[in-house]
């Protein structure tokens, strides 16, 4: 089953792209020159050395805006299933685009 919240924050990320190597950094080669043996030690080598945590916060920011201001607004997706996003939400989506995500699929790269 489609998680409707996921796909609404991966479509309006994607879609402007504010996951990309301009917004997010260099994500696949800091993590491999860190080589960090856990979450936590990737979490502070990435806002030390790659992008802040204020920078990313400010993207889910954006990810918010842009969801209620023109995502909302298009008609594609049910406006009651947009509203339940918070700003919150966003910010924490991208927390964990960067730094959850990046570390699962080094993980799994170098096991």
């Amino acid at each position: 089953m489609v998680n409707i919240k996921e796909a609404l924050l991966n479509y309006t990320a994607n879609r402007w792209g504010r996951n990309r190597k301009s917004f997010v950094g260099a994500t696949s080669e800091s993590i491999r020159k860190c080589k960090p043996k856990n979450i936590k030690e990737w979490e502070e080598y990435y806002y030390k050395n790659v992008k802040s945590e204020a920078h990313i916060e400010e993207l889910g920011k954006q990810v918010f805006k842009m969801l209620r201001e023109v995502v909302r607004s298009e008609g594609l997706f049910d406006k009651s299933a947009v509203d339940t996003i918070t700003e919150q939400d966003c910010i924490e989506y991208m927390k964990n685009l960067v730094i959850k995500r990046v570390y699962d699929g080094y993980t799994r790269e170098n096991s």
